[in-house]
């Protein structure tokens, strides 16, 4: 005999059997409610952000990693056992998830909660990482602070010109 779980929704407080998809049959919210984290600019370390800025980078995130990973949204939806659509009101920046929905994200995405939650500022880090492990690219940054800004304006021609294959004539 198959036995089911009998829960409450605490929304609209219907007793109920436990849907597939974990949403209240009467007011379609989920059964399983958690308190929503909140982004604070402190959290986020970065305190031009607001809580909805937060939200919208966790949501590119989840879609990047997702995407890289080949997953479709029903699949990730299937490995945090929440529904499909969850996944992309989180993806749309509809919801936020809780701090148990993400690490339930990270745990199926297969990735550190902090990869889901990183800032501008340590992507602009990473950026910043690359661009200096181009060897050339260091040595030009080294020697900028010493040019005026007529030798900056030169330079900057020069490269210009040099990258779209026009001569300078003086």
């Amino acid at each position: 005999m198959e036995t089911r779980e009998v829960v409450r929704c605490e929304f609209c407080g219907i007793v109920q059997y436990r849907t597939s998809n974990s949403l209240c049959r009467r007011c379609h919210k989920p059964l399983d409610f958690e308190e929503p984290v909140v982004f604070t600019p402190q959290l986020v370390e970065n305190n031009s952000g607001t809580a909805a800025e937060a939200g919208l980078h966790v949501a590119g995130q989840v879609r990047e990693i997702r995407r890289q990973r080949h997953l479709s949204q029903r699949q990730l939806a299937g490995r945090m056992q929440v529904p499909r659509t969850y996944i992309s009101k989180i993806e749309n920046g509809k919801a936020v998830p809780t701090l148990g929905s993400l690490e339930r994200l990270a745990a199926a995405l297969e990735v550190e909660v902090g990869k889901l939650v990183c800032d501008a500022r340590g992507r602009r880090e990473e950026e910043v990482t690359a661009i200096f492990s181009d060897p050339f690219l260091a040595e030009v940054a080294e020697l900028l602070p010493h040019l005026d800004s007529l030798k900056r304006t030169l330079f900057m021609g020069a490269v210009r010109d040099a990258a779209t294959g026009r001569r300078r004539t003086a």
